[in-house]
């Protein structure tokens, strides 16, 4: 790209962003949490249908990404990149912006089934903690962002009582991140997260609601994760 090129592709994203019900939008994104083109609409205080013209601007300019899950499309920051140039740009600007405060139970914020996977809480502080250990690594997927395992992830999901071969060698996706609907942030799913669900129902770390989505987190489920992992789950 010559300085020209760079020079006009600067005004673009400059523009993008320049725009104020576009901008709500890209701070509302800030926190890390992923939001329904509805919920954007909202915040921008637009139309839907305006708020699909400006989410494909964005999109079309690098500064989102979409992911969708089921029937709903979830918009989060394309990257690092992006959030950096925000973060300059709000420092410049000088003003605090609203956080993403959920409205789900709390009973489900912590713990609960996502088809056969744990989300909520504790499956997004699972998903962090293992990125944090060097276990994941990102995998080439055109669905969406998939996960395969480093040498170290494999030796560690196989201490917990995984059977890692067992779920490579199912006819579904490996491991994936899956946005999470409470916390807006990935969770483990794929065949690993139905793998690590079984495991921690199987030692008693959690516990299935008979009526709901809901997991109970136990008191054994508590230590055992701090003490394997260094996971710490606040109680909501």
């Amino acid at each position: 790209m010559d300085a020209e090129q760079l020079d006009a592709a600067v005004s673009r994203v400059a523009a993008a962003i320049g725009e104020p019900a576009r901008a709500r939008m890209l701070f509302s994104l800030m926190d890390g949490h992923a939001r329904t083109s509805t919920e954007l609409a909202i915040v921008a205080d637009v139309t839907p249908s305006t708020a699909s013209v400006h989410l494909n601007r964005l999109k079309a300019e690098r500064l989102v990404k979409v992911a969708a899950r089921g029937k709903h499309r979830y918009y989060s920051l394309e990257g690092p990149a992006a959030a950096a140039a925000l973060e300059a740009l709000s420092v410049l600007a000088g003003g605090p912006h609203d956080t993403f405060v959920p409205s789900t139970p709390s009973r489900l914020r912590t713990a609960r089934t996502c088809y056969d996977h744990i989300a909520g809480a504790v499956g997004v502080a699972l998903h962090d903690r293992f990125s944090a250990l060097g276990w994941l690594a990102e995998a080439p997927d055109h669905a969406g962002h998939a996960y395969d395992l480093t040498p170290d992830g494999v030796r560690g999901f196989q201490a917990l009582g995984i059977d890692v071969e067992a779920a490579r060698a199912l006819r579904r996706r490996f491991a994936c991140a899956c946005i999470d609907w409470s916390e807006r942030r990935p969770h483990i799913g794929g065949a690993l997260g139905a793998a690590l669900l079984a495991m921690t129902l199987r030692r008693k770390w959690l516990i299935r609601d008979l009526d709901s989505r809901a997991l109970g987190l136990t008191k054994t489920g508590r230590a055992e994760m701090e003490r394997r992992l260094g996971v710490r789950v606040t109680r909501r």
